[in-house]
């Protein structure tokens, strides 16, 4: 075996084992986003629905991750809060 097959091997190697090490937390992150963006067009929805109640949410970063964490119970809970609150 010559240096070049050696460094090839090892190189391959260490691209497995970082893959290995950060797919996880890489695949969770872009889960986040993805239900961020889904919460976003639920937010959209709601309020273009609540449009004809005089109904409105804000469409912000807090309100969007919370939705995209939580999914359909993220948004109940802003609709109860937005009926409290005012």
């Amino acid at each position: 075996m010559n240096t070049n097959t050696i460094t090839y091997i090892a190189t391959v190697c260490f691209l497995f084992l970082f893959g290995r090490i950060f797919f996880k937390p890489i695949k969770k992150v872009l889960k986040l986003i993805l239900n961020s963006i889904l919460g976003g067009i639920a937010i959209f929805a709601i309020n273009l629905i609540g449009a004809n109640f005089n109904f409105h949410i804000g469409l912000n970063f807090f309100t969007t991750i919370l939705v995209g964490l939580l999914g359909l119970p993220g948004a109940m809970f802003l609709i109860i809060v937005k009926i409290l609150v005012g």
